[in-house]
């Protein structure tokens, strides 16, 4: 007897550990096997949007230079060096004369000469070259801030398109899960005797119309949920894991004049022009003080030739080297071009002021443009709160209706149709509540970009 029970304990353990062996290796076989889904929140699908795009990463290498430019302005200053050495044979046999006492000797044929030159012109308009280097550079990075911010504000709102798109699957599972109960309740009231089978055939047929649109919003969910992953530079077929949104939009009290007035002063792309404008000043600037000033140039040369025969010589005798015309010069050079009107110098800086001018009245008009986005962008905001505070009420009374409605077909006093309609009054009033709550936090993330505050100071009460 316990021969026959170890062996069946035996044969019951091997056969397990055979079914377990084949339960995991199907699934690797059929290549099902996938790593778990990713917990994403908003703040981590900016991080890793930021860390990941490419765009934004071109952006920062763009201004790479620009800041090597301006760590580096002050190189200015540092003089042209020239340095060369000649090894010549000259045509001619030549001869050098020494007046005391007095004595000529044939020279060589091949000479040796060095030559060393510095030089260094200095304007006023130096020092505001380098100021229009700082400039640039301090344009070059509220460009990549405002790239960072565009590409957070468009994170954030795919982010609560995605989970809109989520709760309208799972609001079109739920009238799905509902129509399995009014079919329930139609077969129950058919096998009673209180509606015809036309009834009941109705409720099995409007239940079954449900599929296509459930399979369609579930595969447009996928679709973007793929385009997420590919923005967060994760592969397509990633598995992740949005995290909800606690309850409705909470809806709050906004200042028009005061958000307005901010926007006009804090607005990436106003920032934006502001610094460019600086940059651009700087170089008109520049280009002023390089073409209606004088300029001081500093030179230093020197050429230092070989007296002896470079081929036999030696070259370290240093009493062999002497220099015929080195010198220091200080100058100092105006060209008049600059002065005088029509001339190219002059058009130059005409055309550089205009530029200034140009873009000053652009950035005007970015101004306006910009208090006019945020106005509308507040009438928006109240437009949607207050039909979202209408859709509520809408909401609860399509609840209630569908109740009663339901009730009164379970008693036979209503038509499935009547009871249908209610439900699909019901699921149309949730569908436009969800549509006005992320419409409005989506309209809170233009918002605080147009103001140049944090992302999360308005729509993070929410």
């Amino acid at each position: 007897m316990k021969i026959k029970i170890s062996i069946f304990c035996f044969v019951f353990l091997a056969t397990m550990c055979v079914a377990q062996q084949e339960t995991i290796r199907q699934p690797i076989a059929d290549g099902l096997i996938k790593s778990p889904a990713i917990p994403i929140t908003p703040d981590k699908a900016v991080e890793m949007a930021i860390e990941n795009n490419l765009s934004l990463q071109q952006t920062v290498l763009s201004n790479e230079a620009r800041r090597r430019a301006g760590q580096t302005s002050w190189n200015v200053f540092i003089p042209t060096l020239d340095v060369a050495g000649n090894l010549m044979h000259m045509n001619k046999e030549q001869e050098i004369q020494i007046p005391f006492p007095p004595y000529i000797y044939p020279a060589p044929q091949w000479r040796l000469q060095g030559s060393l030159q510095l030089s260094l012109t200095l304007n006023v308009g130096t020092f505001k070259g380098m100021k229009q280097t700082m400039e640039e550079y301090n344009a070059g990075k509220i460009t990549i801030e405002k790239a960072k911010l565009q590409l957070e504000r468009d994170v954030r709102k795919a982010y609560y398109q995605l989970l809109l798109i989520k709760e309208q699957v799972a609001l079109l599972q739920g009238s799905y899960e509902n129509a399995n109960r009014q079919v329930a309740m139609a077969q129950a009231n058919y096998r009673g005797g209180l509606i015809p089978e036309v009834n009941l055939l109705q409720v099995q047929v409007a239940r079954e119309n449900l599929k296509p649109q459930i399979d369609e919003a579930e595969n447009g969910y996928r679709m973007a949920m793929a385009s997420f992953s590919m923005f967060l530079g994760l592969p397509y077929d990633a598995e992740f894991e949005l995290a909800p949104l606690p309850g409705n939009a909470e809806f709050i009290v906004l200042e028009a004049q005061d958000l307005i007035s901010r926007a006009a002063s804090n607005k990436p792309e106003i920032e934006e022009l502001r610094r460019n404008l600086a940059a651009l000043k700087a170089q008109r600037s520049a280009v002023f003080y390089n073409l209606k000033t004088p300029s001081l140039t500093l030179a230093f040369n020197m050429d230092p030739t070989f007296r002896g025969d470079p081929m036999k010589d030696s070259w370290l005798k240093f009493d062999s080297w002497q220099q015929s015309s080195g010198m220091f010069r200080i100058t100092l050079g105006w060209r008049l071009n600059g002065l005088i009107p029509f001339t190219k110098e002059y058009q130059q800086y005409q055309a550089m002021d205009d530029a200034v001018k140009a873009m000053e009245m652009g950035m005007a008009q970015a101004i306006q443009g910009t208090e006019m986005d945020v106005y509308n962008i507040i009438m928006q905001l109240e437009k949607t709160r207050t039909t979202a505070e209408a859709q509520r009420m809408t909401v609860n009374l399509a609840a209630r209706t569908l109740q009663l409605s339901e009730t009164a077909y379970r008693n036979g006093l209503k038509t499935y149709l009547e009871v249908q309609n209610d439900e699909l009054a019901l699921r149309q009033a949730q569908l436009g509540t969800l549509q006005q709550n992320y419409s409005y936090l989506m309209s809170l993330l233009d918002l605080e970009y147009s103001i140049g505050v944090p992302f999360g100071t308005l729509s993070g009460r929410n």
